[in-house]
């Protein structure tokens, strides 16, 4: 959530930018503020599918953990034994499966990453060549311009 919040201020102070700006540094500007409010929402809901994630398996954990203290509790006492042992029999699939699904997440998250970061890296390089090209034209003109007078 903390890069989307820095994604909008950048956002917005390039915008502001832009508007301050001669056209051809303004069109570039404001692309690049376009591309870091869509980075923004992309962020933002990649953070929501995290805190769902993270959400759920905390809660799988703490009730596994709580039906390993009431099956403890139940032993002690010899009292419910057998439900408590259902119940925490009930938690653990859940538990373990979630975890699982956590590691194999962590491994797949970090190719991913690079390669969204790839992508819009390239992106902007590609929109950074096709302006300098565009700058390197005006300022071309402006040179002749000089050497004509």
């Amino acid at each position: 959530k903390i890069v989307a919040d820095v994604y909008i201020h950048t956002a917005a102070c390039l915008h502001c930018l832009a508007l301050e700006e001669p056209t051809v540094i303004k069109k570039y500007l404001l692309k690049v503020a376009v591309l870091f409010d869509k980075l923004r929402k992309v962020e933002g809901q990649v953070s929501s599918d995290e805190d769902l994630k993270l959400t759920e398996h905390t809660k799988a954990l703490i009730d596994y953990e709580n039906s390993n203290k009431a099956l403890d509790k139940a032993r002690l006492k010899s009292k419910d034994v057998e439900l408590a042992e259902a119940h925490q029999q009930e938690c653990c699939p859940k538990s373990e499966q979630l975890s699982k699904s956590a590691k194999e997440e962590v491994i797949n998250f970090k190719p991913k990453r690079v390669a969204a970061f790839r992508k819009i890296l390239i992106e902007m390089s590609e929109l950074e060549i096709k302006h300098a090209r565009n700058n390197d034209s005006l300022l071309q003109s402006c040179i002749d311009l000089f050497k004509n007078n």
